[in-house]
């Protein structure tokens, strides 16, 4: 079972997380880009509970990272560098939201609104089907659906992934169960957002916070800034124009996302291509 993954030369100063809970491997891409001029860890996530996989990822950067990283994290590996920068912040440095879910419930309405007008009757009855499955702890063989959620999300959540993305080499399935991870993972970190737990996690995070979302991200952007926004300090947001869930494939974003994140750690941009 893979836990880790590095990319480029030490000193290892970066940290990418994957979205899902599930989507292992899913930031190699932007792992090998900024590899070109730092060494990177793109820590695999196989625990099956929130505080697990915080553990996990806590112990990766422990015996592998070169002091406090650069941490960013795409939809769900947003959240989860979150509450890692909160519980455990000499880890971090820097933390980077990519595409982040809203931290308050009253957002979460509009997600669902905004994904099932972009999908056909069809789709939007088989997608509100997987979702309910997957959200059901106790059935057995949730990666098929998993992947089949991914690819309807993958329509609904980015501006023109479908018919003209950045072309990005499909990875390896690296966990041995990713719909389990995220059968398991997923109920309980909505349920921190329910409870208000997530967000006030965010009064512990002292490092300073950076959000990147789409424009066209179903994920409403004034989720993730409002919020923040009164608990962190050191808060700020840039919104990617003609950008939905994943900058990276976005063929009108990709460059602009690479820059951003490139100044964020102090160099020159990278080559996208």
């Amino acid at each position: 079972m893979i836990s880790l993954r590095k990319y480029g030369n030490p000193p290892f100063t970066v940290a990418l997380l994957h979205g899902g809970p599930g989507a292992a491997g899913s930031m190699e891409p932007v792992a090998r880009g900024l590899s070109k001029q730092w060494g990177v860890l793109e820590p695999i996530q196989n625990e099956k509970s929130v505080d697990g996989q915080v553990k996990e990822l806590r112990k990766v950067l422990a015996e592998n990272a070169s002091g406090p990283v650069v941490m960013m994290g795409h939809s769900w590996g947003a959240w989860l560098g979150f509450i890692l920068a909160a519980k455990h912040g000499a880890l971090v440095k820097k933390l980077i939201l990519v595409s982040a879910g809203p931290f308050e419930e009253k957002y979460v309405g509009r997600i669902s609104e905004n994904r099932l007008k972009r999908l056909n009757s069809s789709e939007r009855t088989e997608y509100l089907e997987l979702v309910e499955r997957l959200n059901n702890r106790d059935l057995p063989d949730n990666d098929k659906p998993l992947s089949r959620l991914g690819g309807l999300s993958a329509k609904a959540d980015n501006y023109e992934i479908l018919s003209d993305p950045v072309p990005v080499t499909p990875t390896e399935q690296l966990t041995a169960s990713p719909g389990e991870i995220y059968a398991r993972v997923w109920p309980e970190a909505a349920a921190m957002r329910r409870s208000g737990e997530l967000l006030r996690l965010g009064e512990t995070i002292r490092c300073p916070v950076l959000a990147i979302q789409g424009k066209c991200d179903p994920h409403p952007a004034e989720g993730v800034a409002e919020p923040l926004s009164r608990v962190i300090s050191d808060f700020r947001m840039v919104i990617l124009d003609k950008c939905g869930h994943t900058p990276w494939r976005e063929r009108h974003a990709a460059q602009r996302f690479y820059e951003i994140i490139n100044g964020e750690m102090g160099t020159a941009p990278a080559v996208v291509k």
